[in-house]
């Protein structure tokens, strides 16, 4: 789990216009009319309806892989001291449950709290209500077995592990955290409403997917707080969602996500490229286990500080790990005393620098931005 990126969301107008000279004069004038006149109340339904054709069109298929774009919801917040974490729902099993799990780019696995699980949390402060996972209560669920092709694929990347004496395949995960969860693979139905590349929106679709049924959790899986029914895996491995609906031609190989950075929290997940000319890219390194990014310099007031850029290379450590699933931001030792510096230096007029814990901190009287 690791570093959330904050980014604005972005509304861009776009005017489409065909193919063809035109001879004329300028200055030219353009006609605009409104789509929905002013002189009559709109139904919330129209106005939701429109917004899905646009979506639809912002949406865009990737050449690797067929099937439609998937969109979720997108709960909680950045601030450790509001919620910490950001947090979707999932559809399972027949009849289709809803569960609220946490959104991860550092992990591979789907997993979910099974009705047997010891350490899963009952209840949470977070406002929504958590569920566990019964393979008995659905009609569709199977058990995975340890000779199945997906179980064979997890054992290839330690994402699964075969249980000899029943011939099960199941899963052990300890996170950066210390905290731990371990359970078993269950082959069910994933639901979801799906829209393609042009104004089209397909509802009730569904995907057999395997996902974990988890029996144990340790550490902060166990605290009540800010608990939700466990955790979705965005990594690039096999077992991950993204891999199994691409190689079922339901969804491209490709997922978005834009995190709002404000105290209302939420932002946007789709399985799909969100197609916006006001996006940057920054390509990610090839061959790693994880979503790397060569981080070459940073800079505080414009200026960029004299550190080795060996530091942040990927060839000599981890790199930099794009983790959306852990709240803060960490650097190496060697690039972190010299931004906490610069940082105190560009703040201390305003704030009150003070060693808390062996960690620099800030007295601020007053909510500023820098």
């Amino acid at each position: 789990m690791a570093a959330t990126f904050l980014a604005k969301l972005l509304i861009t107008a776009v005017v489409l216009l065909p193919s063809a000279v035109v001879l004329c004069s300028f200055p030219a004038t353009l006609t605009l009319e409104r789509a929905f006149p002013t002189n009559h109340r709109v139904e919330l339904s129209q106005l939701r309806a429109r917004d899905g054709v646009r979506h639809g069109r912002m949406l865009q298929q990737s050449s690797s892989g067929g099937g439609g774009v998937i969109n979720f919801p997108v709960g909680g917040t950045f601030d450790p001291y509001i919620v910490g974490l950001y947090f979707t729902s999932v559809k399972l099993g027949t009849p289709a449950t809803e569960f609220y799990v946490q959104i991860d780019t550092g992990s591979d696995v789907l997993w979910v709290g099974c009705n047997s699980c010891n350490g899963c949390p009952k209840s949470t402060g977070l406002k929504i209500q958590l569920k566990s996972f019964d393979p008995k209560s659905s009609s569709t669920a199977s058990l995975v077995s340890c000779s199945d092709k997906i179980c064979s694929l997890g054992l290839q990347t330690q994402d699964s592990s075969c249980d000899a004496k029943d011939k099960q395949c199941t899963y052990g995960f300890k996170y950066g955290d210390g905290s731990e969860t371990s359970g078993y693979y269950v082959s069910d139905l994933l639901h979801f409403d799906t829209a393609g590349g042009g104004q089209s929106v397909t509802s009730n679709s569904s995907a057999n997917i395997v996902f974990g049924c988890s029996t144990l959790a340790t550490g902060v899986l166990q605290k009540t707080d800010r608990a939700v029914d466990g955790i979705f895996g965005f990594g690039q491995q096999e077992l991950s969602v993204i891999s199994q609906l691409s190689s079922q031609g339901v969804a491209p190989k490709v997922f978005s996500h834009c995190f709002k950075g404000d105290d209302t929290g939420g932002g946007i997940l789709v399985l799909g490229e969100i197609v916006d000319p006001n996006i940057v890219y920054s390509p990610l390194v090839q061959n790693q286990p994880h979503y790397n990014l060569n981080l070459e310099s940073i800079s505080v007031n414009g200026q960029t500080l004299a550190i080795d850029p060996s530091v942040f290379s990927t060839s000599s450590n981890q790199g930099t790990i794009v983790d959306s699933g852990t709240t803060l931001a960490y650097l190496a030792e060697d690039a972190y005393d010299p931004f906490v510096n610069a940082i105190t230096s560009a703040v201390s007029q305003s704030v009150t620098p003070v060693t808390s814990q062996g960690e620099q901190c800030y007295i601020v009287t007053s909510r500023f931005t820098f």
